[in-house]
């Protein structure tokens, strides 16, 4: 599967911002997905994953409260809603399959990823 993710940009503290991760190739709908970020410097960060269904979702604790994951099987594509955006937000993120299972943090648990989009947030 191909993964595209969309949506970034730059924007001011406190600022919205709502990423798509469009799948093409294969249907997602099977599938856990997971969004993550990776700042300069900086190690690939779990953000938060959903289950195939769409029915349970889990976060990382320095977004939660803030970020929404979701997706629309029907379109193919995942989401993720970021509000009360923080300059330590400010990463390329990126959008993945969990191989098996859901829920993981853990990047070596994910494939198919995709390009990511950069989110740079401003103070």
């Amino acid at each position: 599967v191909q993964l595209q993710a969309s949506g970034g940009g730059s924007v001011q503290a406190g600022g919205s911002l709502r990423l798509s991760c469009a799948a093409s190739g294969r249907t997602i709908s099977s599938y856990a997905m997971g969004w993550f970020r990776q700042a300069p410097g900086k190690e690939r960060e779990f953000v938060a994953a959903i289950s195939w269904s769409g029915g349970s979702t889990y976060y990382a604790d320095s977004v939660k409260g803030r970020f929404t994951i979701s997706r629309d099987n029907a379109k193919n594509t995942v989401y993720l809603q970021m509000k009360s955006l923080k300059p330590e937000d400010t990463a390329v993120y990126y959008c993945a399959v969990q191989q098996g299972g859901w829920g993981s943090k853990y990047f070596y648990d994910y494939g198919d990823w995709g390009q990511g989009t950069q989110v740079t947030v401003s103070s």
